[in-house]
């Protein structure tokens, strides 16, 4: 025999002595990895980046001020529910609805409300020399608009002031890229709004007492932060995680660029987002 096999020979048996098991574990080791994420759990897998981006021209930013403690506001809401089939939505313009509190003192405080939409709102008001606020108030682009009940869409602009994109890749943290038509060493700010879809509420008290209300487009969180300039671009960054807690049907998010602390919106995009693991 020759000595190399000799030597060899008794390795062999060592190797068929491998136990079965062994093996098994062997060849997944090796499986191909596009099977390996089949095994992994739905939240490990990496999901496509989410995108949401205006044209150059103007996206309106289509604004309700409301509350559940005024009697007046569910025709205005049932009138912005139905533009969710809208083929406008999103791409020309994007809906938002404020709950004010300053209706609570009535008897029902309304759970979406807040004081920071009631201050936007008279920031608005204070714009337009008004000594008051009130419900339901539609804003368009910044400038009051009473004609919404008579109308089946929203004023389109013409304006281009710019191409705005956000874009997340955990809907976590969202990157912010505006770039204005003009160059321009002016400042900017970016808001995010989370928005909730299909909420209801059993009101107990108040001007809606015994009414079942209905709510699309809630803002149920807002936040800002300073675009920074990048050649001829403007970026920013905020973390705005989608919660569990609403109990709504659909989530959204929108956002819109202004000059520092003024209300009116320059560009705004938005859309529905995934459903949370």
């Amino acid at each position: 025999m020759n000595p190399l096999l000799s030597q060899l020979q008794p390795l062999f048996p060592r190797i068929q002595r491998i136990p079965r098991f062994n093996l098994r574990f062997l060849r997944l080791i090796f499986l191909p990895p596009f099977f390996c994420l089949m095994l992994l759990p739905p939240s490990l897998c990496l999901a496509a980046p989410v995108t949401f981006q205006s044209s150059e021209t103007q996206t309106s930013l289509l604004e309700l001020y409301t509350s559940e403690g005024c009697s007046s506001c569910p025709p205005a809401e049932k009138w912005l529910t139905g533009l969710k089939p809208s083929a406008g939505v999103w791409k020309d313009f994007v809906p938002v609805a404020f709950h004010v509190d300053y209706w609570d003192y009535l008897g029902w405080r309304d759970p979406w409300s807040s004081k920071t939409f009631t201050d936007r709102q008279h920031a608005y008001a204070g714009a337009w020399r008004s000594d008051s606020v009130y419900t339901p108030c539609f804003v368009v682009n910044g400038k009051e608009w009473r004609g919404w009940s008579r109308s089946q869409s929203v004023p389109a602009s013409t304006t281009k002031p710019g191409v705005l994109r956000v874009t997340s890749a955990d809907l976590k943290t969202w990157d912010i890229v505006f770039a204005p038509t003009t160059a321009s060493t002016e400042a900017y700010e970016a808001h995010a709004a989370l928005l909730a879809s299909g909420l209801t509420s059993d009101v107990k008290a108040g001007e809606n007492k015994g009414r079942r209300l209905e709510h699309d487009f809630v803002v149920t969180r807002l936040l800002s932060c300073v675009l920074k300039s990048d050649g001829n671009k403007l970026q920013g960054k905020f973390e705005l995680t989608p919660g569990n807690s609403e109990p709504a049907k659909g989530s959204a998010l929108v956002v819109w660029v202004t000059r520092p602390n003024q209300p009116e919106a320059l560009q705004a995009t938005g859309g529905w987002l995934p459903a949370n693991p």
